[in-house]
């Protein structure tokens, strides 16, 4: 199969599990009358899926990672399909609780070998270009994801959301089914020789560094139509303004894999500073006019997506001997990342208002360069050590 058509696919399936994953934020308030349960109940079902995939994640791709990674992709999406299907029509609120724990495991799975199997297919120097060109897949879901939801309910029905995206997988999977077998690089591996991995401190700062990274992003995002609302923008102009931050974050995800093909250590030095540039333009500019918002939401966008290719790079870059368990560590510290900012950022408006998000954004930026610039200064002397000792 042609690379880029094989890439497409890995980008849907990427979609999908996204999709998925995000869907029921389109869908509370159905949830909370479906089930007659409360808001904070039905929200669970986001919070139990991150948290799941950032404890359950690692140990299941240590276990899967070492079969064909062509068949585990397609049974991921199956899986992944198979729990729409059933959750469109879950007869109590536990049962969908379940529903979501199942895909909650298979996530980090399906994502690191997903963007493993992206990397095989182009040659080394355009590794940065297949990651960023898969990420666009999950930026999508993460985007347009839950309005694409809200869309399929409000035209259909709330089963039709869940069938969609029971869709896409499948379609993602049939697509997958052309590729050639493949093989994982740890399946001649033991799991120790993957988490020798664990002993490399220039792999943890990489991890402190996607939590901060994460964190800046969600600590601002989780609260973004609050934001632009009490900014005065209409509630009709909000939608609008996402979808136009989510072209900006695909615009700059292209933008930073191509940053990261040039140069690597700069790219992801300047990342934390772009995006704390991106909060003070946003801090200073807002404004209910549309055209000034739309402008500040393509920059906000491209500087807030291209975070997780930047991240996601530079963690499987530092642990190249067992590539899926470093990106399923990833997965694990990214959903800590959503989960802490999202938690800061609600602490912060508590204290100073919808001005809250923004400096709890520009914090965790500030961490976030610290962790990179202490772990390209580690990784700087380990190559000087092991020069002088050959």
């Amino acid at each position: 199969m042609n690379p880029s058509r094989a890439l497409f696919f890995i980008a849907l399936g990427l979609f999908g599990v996204f999709t998925v994953e995000f869907s029921v934020i389109g869908l509370l308030p159905t949830v909370v009358k479906r089930y007659e349960v409360t808001v904070a109940q039905a929200g669970s079902l986001v919070s139990l899926f991150a948290a799941i995939a950032a404890i359950g994640g690692p140990i299941m791709v240590l276990w899967l990672s070492k079969y064909n990674r062509k068949t585990v992709l397609i049974v991921s999406l199956l899986v992944f399909s198979l729990c729409s299907v059933l959750s469109a029509w879950a007869p109590s609120f536990n049962s969908l609780m379940v529903l979501r724990a199942v895909p909650g495991l298979i996530l980090p799975v399906f994502f690191s070998l997903a963007f493993a199997a992206a990397v095989a297919l182009y040659p080394p120097e355009r590794a940065a270009h297949a990651t960023s060109m898969a990420l666009m897949g999950e930026s999508i879901g993460l985007v347009f994801g839950v309005p694409i939801i809200i869309f399929f309910e409000s035209k259909f029905s709330y089963e039709a959301s869940f069938l969609f995206c029971a869709f896409v997988c499948v379609i993602a999977a049939a697509g997958l089914s052309l590729l050639p077998n493949m093989r994982s690089s740890t399946q001649k591996k033991t799991s120790h020789s993957a988490l020798v991995i664990l002993k490399k401190p220039v792999l943890w700062l990489g991890l402190f560094a996607t939590v901060a990274v994460l964190s800046a992003m969600f600590a601002v995002y989780s609260y973004a139509t609050e934001y632009l609302s009490q900014m005065g923008v209409e509630a009709e102009s909000i939608s609008l303004l996402m979808m136009v931050f989510g072209v900006g974050g695909l615009a700059g995800n292209f933008v930073a894999g191509k940053s990261l093909a040039k140069n690597i250590k700069l790219t992801v030095v300047l990342y934390p500073i772009v995006l704390g540039a991106a909060y003070f333009l946003l801090h200073m500019f807002a404004s209910p006019t549309f055209f000034s918002m739309a402008l500040l939401c393509t920059i906000w966008g491209a500087a807030h997506t291209s975070g997780l290719v930047v991240s996601q790079f530079w963690v499987a870059s530092s642990a190249g001997e067992a590539p899926e368990f470093a990106t399923s560590l990833f997965v694990s510290a990214a959903n800590v990342g959503v989960t802490l900012g999202a938690t800061v950022g609600g602490s912060f408006i508590t204290k100073m208002g919808m001005e809250g998000p923004v400096w709890a954004g520009w914090i965790f930026s500030a961490l976030a360069l610290i962790f990179f610039v202490a772990s390209l200064g580690y990784a700087r002397r380990q190559a000087q050590f092991s020069s002088a000792t050959c």
